[in-house]
């Protein structure tokens, strides 16, 4: 019988304790959450800064509802120049191009770079063994030679350029990870790259908004990577994402990224709404604030239990449980005292690393995080 095997997928992954479930969700913020008509205490969002809660449709500058067409057909409207050119101005770029997410973003920039007909050209990309799918799905789906580094491994990184033979190369990583919350010595990454000729990439998504005095992520360490991906939907709170580059790239992308080329552009009104929250974020330094203050306190009180964090200075705070057995039951028990965490478990995160992924954020009060902190302490 033709696709026997969808059965026995599934069969295998809920024997596992690995089968992904949707839910439907009531309600929402930044700290709370009601799902089955039950409240939660929130701690599983990526609307670090509480920016996604409201929105005032009388100051956006556009509100008609579809682009109708691609963006080089009669898609490409004012309000997503408009867009464009203020993320430009803030992170310092030349050009951009704007996409419906980060995951269309990251694979179609990877797949376009290093297309068949520039097979012949000899070149590979380099990417940390914990880069998010989008980033990995598009180094494979490329013709450049796939070559990961060990995570954040500066050393391990060396070693594989040294041994390159490739005219063309693009060292790939995240600005926050999103799983284990820790940054990217981009700096360094940046020296390296500089030595070896090749081009960085940064995917932004868990660092703009959040990292930097004004929240500018990975451009406020004074690194100006050759490609920069920024996302809207955490810190910024709407939808959609955009690759800055120079005008050469972005008219490469232009020419040869399928995705931007075939997909009907961002809605309209999604453009206007991103360039509302993005003038949002920029002001939002109280927020920052708010946050630092909360992931210090949160990490504060972890230190005085058994509880061991992965490191993370960010609003990213994993606790490993190891198996997914053991990280359902750990979310269970924190879902019956109200508190909602998400359980990440293979092949999101390596084997045998299944775990809590905390999310802090701007709107959690100090007696939020001592109620998650003392359930945690009880789950132990």
């Amino acid at each position: 019988m033709s696709f026997e095997y969808i059965q026995s997928a599934l069969a295998a992954r809920h024997a596992e304790g690995l089968l992904r479930k949707r839910i439907v969700v009531e309600k929402a913020s930044a700290s709370k959450i009601k799902i089955a008509d039950q409240q939660y205490i929130n701690f599983a969002s990526n609307d670090y800064l509480g920016l996604a809660d409201s929105l005032e449709f009388n100051t956006l500058a556009c509100t008609e509802a579809g682009s109708r067409s691609s963006a080089l057909v009669t898609g490409y409207l004012d309000i997503h120049r408009q867009l464009e050119d203020k993320l430009c101005s803030v992170l310092g770029y030349d050009a951009a191009l704007l996409f419906p997410s980060g995951f269309a973003a990251n694979i179609s920039v990877l797949k376009a770079l290093f297309t068949p007909q520039e097979k012949q050209l000899s070149a590979a990309v380099f990417q940390d063994k914990l880069n998010h799918a989008s980033l990995l799905d598009g180094g494979l789906a490329g013709s450049a030679k796939f070559v990961r580094f060990n995570h954040n491994d500066l050393t391990h990184l060396r070693s594989r350029l040294e041994k390159t033979k490739a005219d063309s190369k693009l060292i790939v990583t995240e600005g926050v990870f999103s799983m284990d919350g820790d940054k990217a010595p981009v700096s360094e990454i940046s020296v390296l790259a500089q030595s070896h000729s090749a081009w960085l990439m940064v995917d932004d998504a868990h660092a703009f908004g959040v990292v930097g005095a004004q929240g500018l992520g990975t451009i406020e360490s004074g690194i100006k990577p050759e490609i920069l991906v920024i996302t809207f939907g955490k810190a910024m709170g709407c939808q959609g994402a955009a690759v800055l580059a120079s005008h050469d790239v972005i008219n490469y992308m232009t020419q040869f990224n399928r995705e931007f080329i075939y997909t009907t552009a961002l809605s309209p009104i999604m453009a206007s709404v991103a360039l509302c929250q993005l003038n949002k974020l920029l002001a939002a330094s109280e927020a920052r604030h708010k946050l630092q203050v909360n992931i210090d306190y949160f990490k504060s009180l972890v230190a005085q239990t058994n509880l061991s964090l992965i490191p993370s200075d960010t609003a990213i705070q994993p606790l490993v449980y190891g198996s997914s057995e053991n990280v359902l039951t750990a979310q269970h028990k924190l879902k019956e005292k109200g508190l909602w965490v998400g359980a990440i478990r293979p092949p999101t995160v390596p084997q045998n690393t299944a775990r809590l992924r905390i999310t802090i954020t701007a709107q959690h009060s100090q007696e939020d995080i001592e109620t998650l902190v003392s359930a945690l302490v009880e789950g132990a």
